[in-house]
């Protein structure tokens, strides 16, 4: 099944993970943002089909570094936070590509529209914590999406037409995690 971490329950420790996304800003620039409040649990089971991740990220808690891009993404245009508060993301198929990369299709929600996302995965290792007796692993996943397949419809333009917020957005997402005891 490829290699995985020992079978068990596994949850994300936020401290040392990260949901982040990148997004073009007119024709050249990436603007880079991140959830600074979410929550996960990786569920290894003893093969791909009884394994599952599930997580979900507070959209409030959307931060790009520019405190007025920052309530512009929280407001209607974008996430309209305080109708939705929440993205999440479910797997529902996980498929080994050899070694530790894998295909992870998901099921991600964003206003209340739910679309297949494939993330590429990859497994970077297990090992012990800081903590006595407590085992860690590691992942990283990666996936593009259209923000307008998710009713992410702002269109602002500039006089010659060029969108100011690019439409393929990439979401990347860097886990660290313990097994339950």
């Amino acid at each position: 099944m490829g290699n995985l971490p020992a079978p068990g329950v596994y949850d994300v420790d936020t401290v040392h993970s990260g949901v982040s996304f990148i997004a073009r800003h007119l024709v050249a620039a990436k603007v880079r943002g991140r959830f600074g409040d979410f929550s996960g649990v990786i569920t290894i089971g003893d093969s791909l089909d009884t394994t599952k991740v599930e997580a979900s990220a507070k959209a409030a808690s959307i931060t790009t570094d520019n405190e007025m891009r920052d309530n512009h993404l929280r407001s209607a245009d974008f996430l309209e936070e305080e109708k939705y508060p929440t993205l999440d993301l479910k797997s529902t198929k996980i498929t080994s590509k050899g070694d530790n990369e894998f295909e992870m299709l998901t099921d991600v929600t964003i206003k209340s529209v739910t679309k297949s996302v494939a993330f590429d995965l990859e497994f970077l290792g297990e090992g012990p914590s800081m903590a006595p007796g407590v085992t860690v692993a590691g992942f990283e996943a990666r996936a593009e999406i259209d923000r307008r397949d998710f009713g992410i419809n702002f269109e602002g333009a500039l006089e010659n037409g060029s969108l100011i917020v690019g439409n393929k957005i990439v979401v990347e997402i860097a886990v660290e995690a313990h097994i339950r005891a």
